[in-house]
This record gives structure tokens, sequence and C-alpha cells, in this order.
């Protein structure tokens, strides 16, 4: 996307002056010629510092806080990449959807995605790059034909969501749930809850969520709100990758299992109509929609039968996704790992999970990764469960290849810094 000198003054307030159209680089590693770069600053570095780097490959000028020779003064340079990246989305002015929410964000996001383009010439955050940052990247990197952005938005503290939301203006906002995931960050759920609902800040139209008390409470928006749940459906069938279910008298297909992927479902459902869309086209693109990787993702190695969700994990989604793998799978062997940013209250949330599975399920080997995982363990044994404890993934990986058969099926799940990807890399190397 690329912008002229008149265009930049006016996003930004800077005073430049010049001819022609320029594309905006935040990388001097991939800065081609004629762009304009603009320097990010973060914990351990200063974009800034490389802006004679820039010169030198070909930038026809940086964005600074300092005068400097072929500078662009700023007051701040995150600042400046947010209101060009608003400036983008006000000149071509898409149907803007902002998604949030504790967990499921992700998915959800890839859910609306894959209804909306069955329609509309759609863009979308890519991955998980959901920050300030992200935003911009994403809107800058759309199609200038583009019919519907969707952004997906987390934060990490009180008013990250706002800051986005600000540039973002959405048209409609999803917040897929406000549970406990980054408690240790923000201290209590009625702080997340608050978080989560700051993407209703600068909310146009229509705000989609989860019916939550806490989103109710706390969802200061004065237009239309649709609050959806599980409770709101008639399940039809669920089996081993796929769910057919009821929603509002019409029936919908999923290439998924799990309950929650049915409950994200209804906001891409809610979204599509709000768009204008057909029941035909929603139906079609929720049965187009497949999981991404680490959400859910089936693998077969070495006649081991490896379905990974690990890449994130808070006490709702383990609870959700074990539930959903228990419920379908015979012989199942569950790992879990540590939990992630739950603050004080740590060890009580993983003996919850515990306590939670032990007392719905009583079947199924468990092993657990980590030194917190540890105490779901134990709360699985007290209630009669078959569990293993061990330290780390070359453990846990060393175990399944002396002890378990060929044709098990394994879950694994986990916060993302436990890596469980190195369990799956070491059964491929150990069974070759």
């Amino acid at each position: 996307m690329k912008f002229s000198f008149d265009e930049i003054k006016r996003a930004t307030g800077a005073q430049v002056m010049g001819e022609g159209e320029f594309e905006i680089s935040t990388d001097t590693r991939t800065i081609k010629k004629g762009d304009l770069y603009l320097p990010l600053k973060g914990a351990n570095f200063d974009g800034e510092a490389f802006c004679d780097k820039a010169l030198e490959s070909g930038a026809a000028a940086c964005f600074c806080t300092k005068e400097m020779q072929n500078g662009i003064k700023v007051d701040d340079t995150l600042t400046a990449y947010l209101q060009i990246a608003n400036f983008a989305r006000r000149k071509y002015n898409p149907k803007v959807v902002g998604v949030t929410g504790s967990s499921g964000k992700t998915t959800t996001k890839e859910m609306i995605y894959s209804v909306v383009s069955e329609k509309f010439k759609t863009h979308k955050t890519f991955s998980n790059h959901n920050n300030e940052i992200g935003f911009c990247q994403t809107v800058l990197s759309m199609s200038e034909d583009a019919e519907v952005l969707i952004i997906e938005m987390g934060m990490r503290g009180l008013g990250e969501i706002e800051l986005i939301t600000k540039y973002a203006e959405p048209d409609f906002a999803v917040i897929t749930n406000a549970g406990s995931a980054h408690i240790g960050r923000l201290g209590s759920l009625d702080n997340i809850a608050k978080a989560k609902c700051e993407i209703t800040s600068a909310l146009k139209e229509t705000l989609v969520a989860h019916d939550n008390e806490r989103i109710k409470k706390f969802a200061n928006f004065e237009g239309e709100k649709i609050f959806y749940s599980i409770n709101d459906v008639e399940i039809l069938e669920k089996r081993s990758g796929y769910s057919k279910f009821k929603y509002k008298n019409q029936e919908y297909e999923l290439n998924v299992e799990g309950d929650y992927n049915i409950e994200n479902s209804l906001s891409a459902i809610e979204i599509g109509y709000k768009l204008g869309m057909s029941y035909d086209e929603i139906k079609r693109g929720l049965l187009a929609y497949k999981p991404i990787e680490k959400r859910w993702e089936t693998l077969n190695i070495r006649g081991f039968n490896i379905i990974n969700d690990s890449y994130n994990a808070n006490p709702e989604s383990m609870k959700a996704s074990v539930s959903t793998f228990l419920e379908l799978y015979e012989s199942p062997v569950v790992v879990l790992g540590n939990m992630g940013e739950l603050g004080e209250d740590e060890i009580e949330f993983h003996s919850e999970v515990g306590k939670y599975i032990g007392k719905k399920f009583k079947h199924g080997t468990f092993l657990t990764v980590g030194n917190l995982a540890r105490y779901i363990g134990e709360e699985l044994e007290k209630c009669g469960l078959d569990v293993k404890s061990f330290e780390n993934n070359i453990e846990t990986s060393r175990y399944i290849l002396d002890n378990l058969n060929a044709g098990s099926t394994i879950f694994l799940k986990a916060s993302r810094a436990m890596k469980f990807e190195e369990i799956i890399e070491e059964i491929k190397r150990e069974r070759a």
C-alpha cells in the first residue's frame, strides 16, 4: 500500500513536502529502494539507530523523533504508524470486524474469515499478530479493494485493546469470552472483562459477544448487542472431525469437533448475517473452515495419532478441549503442561482443572509435564485416574515411545512456552 507525502502529512501532521508515492517499511533488512522507513522501539532495541542504514539501502526518507536530513519528524513513531493505518482504514473503508477474547479469538477470527470470504474480498490479521504493530501491518498489507477487514486484538494489560480500537474503528466487534487468561497481569476477572470490553470504545454498529455477565456489565456501548452461548444451540451430531448443530432454527456443520468450536462459530454466523449474507453462504463458509497449526492439529506420526492443541492454554480452554477429546476417543492419552500468566493463584487454577476433569470423566491415561501441571495430576489421581508426571518434554516423549502402543491417540495441551512441539519432534526422531 502506497502513500503520497501529502497523505503522510494529513495522517500524522508531520511537515513534509515532495512528490511520488511510497510504501512504509519498518525493517531495514527487507527495505526496498524508495520506501519510507518507519523505525519502531522496543524494550531492547531502537529502530531509529538504523535510520542511516535505511537511507544507505535506498529509503526515500525516515520517520524520526529528532531533526535529521531526509527525516519526517514526528513525536512518536508508533503513533505515526497507527495514524497512517487509520488513514488507510478510512480511505479504503472496508467493513471492519474486531475480534478479542480470553481464548478462542484466533480460531474465531479464522471462522469469521471462512464465512465472510464466501461473499466478500476479505483481509485478516496474519496468524496471531494481534498487538498494535500487528494491526498496522495488517491494514497496510490489505489490498485497496478489500471489502471486509478482520482485526484480531490481543492484550497484556488495560488500555491496549482501547488503543487498537481507537485506530481500527470497528463496525462490528466480537468478544469470545472473558476468562482467567492473563489474570496474573490484570489481577482480577473484572479487570479482564474491562480490558476485553475496551473493544467497544470506538465501535460503530454492533457488539457480538459471549453471554457472560461480566461482559454485559462492562460493555458500555449504546448500539446493538447480540449475546450467544452454547445454550442457544441444539447439537444434532458430533464425532471426531465433525459437528452438526441447529442455531436459531437453521442447521450448520463444522469439520471440527468440540462444543467450544460450535460456540465460537456462532459469532461468525451472526457477523455473516450483519453483513447481509444468505444462510447458504454462511453455511458453506462454516463448512469450509479448517483449524490452523497447533489448534486441534491432527497428525499421524509413526503409528501414533496425535492431536496437537498446544498453541496456548488457560483453565477454560483446557477444560473445554480435554473434555471434547475424552468424549470422542476411546483409550485416550492426555498430555497436559503448565498454563502461564495465572498469577499468585496459579497452583489453585491448575488444581481446579484436575478436579473438573476428574469429576467429569473416569477413563483415560494422563501425562503431566512441568511443575504446575503436576497439580492437575494430583487431583486426577485423587479421582482414581491413571497419571504419570514428568519434568520435561524429553522424559514425556521417552515414556510415550517406551510404554504406549502404536495406534494410541494422544492429545497435547499446554501454554505455548512449554514447547510441546518438542514431544512431536522427539517421537519423529526416535521412531524413524
